[in-house]
């Protein structure tokens, strides 16, 4: 896969440049939007990664511009703005997936992959855990075949937790992901949606750990299983 890099810090560049060379991707880097509009299209890449922040041309006026001339190769935003507005300004203008400053890098390798497999036509469209299936296509989660019904916000929660089973999803990640339909969704919210989702899923399968001072973790339900770990 050929991997286009338009960053204009030297750093981050160099660092995100050799993670994706060390998976096996070839890797063309530039650090300006006026050289990333022209030479952008001058080859057929497989993805492009890039930063709204760029000297010269913005990467919002470098997107708009691929997308007019035809260039449809996945584009995944780096932003330092983590603002609703922005986020949408991008996807509405072509991006097909964003990334906030600063981020680990087996975040970014992950949604690399993930955008290969959709624009290979490879979509992971549900997620399976304990009795449970999230089908993503159609927003909707289903035991024994049968429909849960869940508010949209609970349902938001339960695909945040089923996308990472296992693994702790921080609270604060939470309430940033369901403030976008409340804004004044705090910690305590989360608390209770939490709550209500251990209530419906404990027959179900599927249990809703809490790791004080940290987050929460969904997994498949064991006999005799606690909700709460200390660390």
């Amino acid at each position: 896969m050929r991997i286009l890099l338009v960053e204009d810090d030297p750093a981050l560049s160099l660092g995100v440049a050799r993670g994706l060379e060390r998976e096996g991707w070839q890797v063309d880097v530039l650090n300006d939007g006026e050289r990333a509009m022209g030479e952008g299209l001058l080859v057929q890449y497989d993805l492009c990664i890039l930063d709204l922040g760029l000297p010269r041309r913005d990467g919002m006026e470098v997107l708009r511009h691929w997308r007019s001339r035809g260039a449809r190769m996945p584009v995944l935003l780096l932003t330092a703005r983590d603002e609703l507005n922005d986020r949408v300004r991008g996807l509405d203008a072509g991006a097909d997936d964003y990334l906030v400053k600063p981020f680990d890098l087996p975040e970014l390798l992950a949604r690399i992959r993930a955008l290969k497999r959709r624009s290979e036509g490879r979509i992971d469209e549900t997620l399976v855990l304990g009795g449970l299936t999230l089908d993503l296509t159609h927003k909707e989660l289903l035991h024994a075949g049968e429909r849960v019904a869940l508010s949209p916000r609970e349902l938001a929660l339960t695909e945040m937790l089923m996308q990472k089973a296992g693994r702790v999803v921080a609270k604060d990640a939470i309430v940033a992901k369901l403030s976008t339909w409340e804004s004044d969704f705090s910690g305590n919210s989360v608390e209770v949606y939490v709550h209500r989702l251990r209530k419906r899923f404990g027959e179900l399968g599927v249990v809703i750990r809490t790791v004080r001072g940290f987050g929460y973790v969904m997994e498949a339900s064991e006999a005799g299983a606690s909700a709460d770990i200390s660390e």
